[in-house]
């Protein structure tokens, strides 16, 4: 059914229980602890608590200032609008403006009883610590998202295997088509995966490291550095000299693109890239100007392959992880 998700449900079944409680204990204004649960269910644990923070202590404040304000001025409309227009700067002042329904709607059952007694102050802390507490707790189950985040990555390594796939392709075929679209599509799936990820990590607020979400940083940064690699194969596939480092790096993409799943080492790779740079040092200087471009080029290809390479390994030392892709 269309917007039945997990935070409807919550909210229903949250709703219902609060109302629930409140009416057992008959508690005047019960249904506003259902109310309660509705404005503080957000879409994360993380949300949720700060929402529940900011109007459990406006709603407190609002107890407080209300009783003082109506029973020492007096019950009428004027003196209402006076608290409010008082009550409102305190709110901003201390940052709790996301709390000022709640509090107007205690302010506003006092207003109505127009007694401000010990069981009157009761019945709105009741109604506001089962409304909270009820929120928190239906909150507390979340859907798992690690389905989606595994789909995605390897959806991105997809990506990433087609783009040095075609790499490798156009340094030994110049006549070859690709129009680049991988480019563009990992990096939205990057972007969407990372929403996905915040989330996930919201739902998990004691995580104080967050793999997944280092992964996706980690990918961004590559195909940063994979736009910049394309452009410059691009310009190299269009030259007509032809040198050796050319099928070298070819052969390096190659490798690379068909270990983007695999548990090859980084230090692997970066050991093959160190062999490229040893055949470029010992090759014989070049003989025109065009070529002098090409092995250029070629060689801030080996420059920048070797900072993807690098980005990933920093990233596995810091995490320390058991699996390593390139």
């Amino acid at each position: 059914m269309i917007g039945m998700g997990y935070r409807t449900i919550k909210t229903a079944v949250g709703a219902g229980l609060a109302l629930w409680i409140a009416s057992l204990l008959n508690l005047e204004f019960a249904t506003f602890a259902a109310i309660v649960v509705i404005m503080c269910i957000e879409r994360t644990q993380k949300k949720t608590l700060d929402s529940i923070s900011d109007k459990f202590f406006a709603s407190l404040l609002s107890l407080l200032f209300g009783v003082l304000f109506f029973e020492l001025i007096g019950y009428n409309p004027l003196i209402l609008a006076i608290f409010i227009l008082l009550f409102v700067p305190l709110l901003v002042k201390l940052n709790l403006e996301n709390g000022f329904i709640t509090a107007m709607v205690i302010a506003l059952h006092i207003y109505a009883v127009q007694e401000a007694s010990v069981q009157t102050v009761l019945n709105e802390f009741y109604i506001i610590f089962i409304g909270m507490g009820i929120a928190i707790l239906v909150n507390l189950v979340m859907p798992s998202y690690e389905k989606d985040i595994q789909k995605n990555q390897f959806k991105i390594e997809e990506k990433f295997y087609i783009i040095l796939y075609e790499c490798e392709a156009y340094l030994r075929d110049s006549n070859r088509e690709w129009d680049g679209k991988e480019l563009a599509d990992a990096e939205e799936i990057i972007n969407k995966s990372k929403a996905i990820v915040i989330q996930d990590i919201e739902n998990h607020l004691f995580r104080t490291n967050n793999q997944d979400y280092n992964y996706l940083q980690m990918r961004g940064d590559q195909l940063e550095i994979l736009k910049q690699m394309v452009s410059i194969v691009w310009i190299v596939s269009s030259s007509e000299v032809h040198v050796k480092q050319r099928d070298m790096l070819a052969d390096f993409f190659e490798y690379i693109s068909e270990n983007v799943h695999s548990g090859e080492t980084i230090d692997v790779s970066l050991a093959r890239l160190e062999d490229y740079e040893a055949s470029i040092r010992e090759t014989e200087l070049t003989k025109s100007s065009e070529e002098f471009e090409v092995r250029a080029n070629l060689y801030y290809l080996n420059f920048e392959m070797k900072n993807y390479l690098q980005i990933k390994k920093r990233v596995f030392q810091t995490d320390g992880w058991k699996g390593e892709t390139n």
